[in-house]
């Protein structure tokens, strides 16, 4: 591989010496760029040409893995919109029927069949953490307000 092309394929820092009369020049050419994952596609984005929208979702993304993600109500939430399919498909027929397959207590089951239910609102805050007060214990208890204004007030989150 020529030395023009060095840093196109590892990414590093590309030098070049240009002649001039009193002596050569070193340049060094840097480029910074961010990942932004599309699906199942990742595009590279260099803040040169990045519109807005591209720069605050790699920031979204950004934080989004900072976080710890493995918390008992994100796992809850996950199985609660895992049950919910199940039910949509007409695997089971009820709460009561889920239940009984997984071995999980019948009440516990409702109140996290119940988190399916939260606004996506909610459910984006919780993922960020910016809901640090909304936990497990604190959503499941409660009965959840149908619609996602009242939901909001409940959680006090805006």
């Amino acid at each position: 591989m020529s030395l023009k092309h060095r840093g196109r394929a590892k990414g590093d820092p590309v030098t070049y010496q240009t002649p001039l009369p009193a002596g050569g020049v070193q340049m060094e050419t840097f480029l910074p760029w961010t990942l932004v994952r599309r699906g199942l596609k990742k595009q590279v984005i260099t803040p040169l040409d990045a519109p807005q929208e591209f720069l605050d979702e790699a920031q979204r993304e950004r934080q989004v893995r900072e976080m710890a993600q493995d918390t008992p109500l994100m796992r809850a939430l996950g199985l609660a919109h895992h049950w919910q399919r199940l039910m949509d498909e007409g695997r089971f027929m009820s709460i009561t029927e889920i239940a009984e397959a997984e071995g999980v207590d019948l009440g516990r089951a409702s109140r996290i069949a119940r988190l399916a239910q939260l606004a996506p609102s909610i459910v984006e805050a919780c993922a960020t953490g910016a809901a640090s007060g909304v936990t497990l214990e604190s959503v499941g208890r409660r009965a959840i307000p149908v619609r996602w204004d009242a939901q909001r007030e409940l959680l006090r989150l805006s």
